[in-house]
């Protein structure tokens, strides 16, 4: 079993609650965080707030967005690649998969290195704003 957060907004994931339990099986996290859905709209806006990350190192399907990031693969066609437990995991804690990985492990707080003052103790996404990823990511379908 390993945990999990709350909260709504990345300014609220600073004073986030407690982590919520989740458990990794295999290569995915099956069940929500939340024990919902997440709103696959409000999970864009946050794909494409630069406050995320997301798009300083991936591009999409984002025409509007002029600068987007090459360094990670493009989330166009994530939906069809992954399953929305895997996509889960690679958000809560991508090392999890690639031990090199340079993606941020977004929902955990224990055993991470080089974290800003200001996130020590702290999840960078509410288990609600990875569910809202999570459900817009898993639209992108090729």
């Amino acid at each position: 079993m390993w945990l999990a957060a709350a909260g709504l907004t990345l300014a609220r994931a600073a004073s986030a609650q407690e982590l919520r339990p989740y458990t990794i099986t295999g290569d995915s996290i099956a069940e929500s965080l939340t024990g919902a859905p997440g709103d696959a709209v409000h999970g864009r806006a946050l794909v494409l707030e630069r406050t995320s990350t997301c798009i300083l190192c991936h591009s999409g399907p984002f025409p509007e967005e002029k600068f987007q990031g090459d360094l990670a693969p493009s989330l166009a066609g994530a939906g069809s690649r992954w399953s929305i437990g895997q996509l889960r995991l690679r958000l809560v804690e991508a090392s999890r998969l690639n031990p090199a990985t340079i993606m941020p492990s977004y929902y955990r707080v224990d055993g991470l290195e080089r974290v800003g003052t200001a996130w020590r103790g702290k999840p960078i996404l509410t288990a609600e704003q990875i569910e809202d990823i999570v459900a817009y990511l898993a639209t992108l379908r090729d």
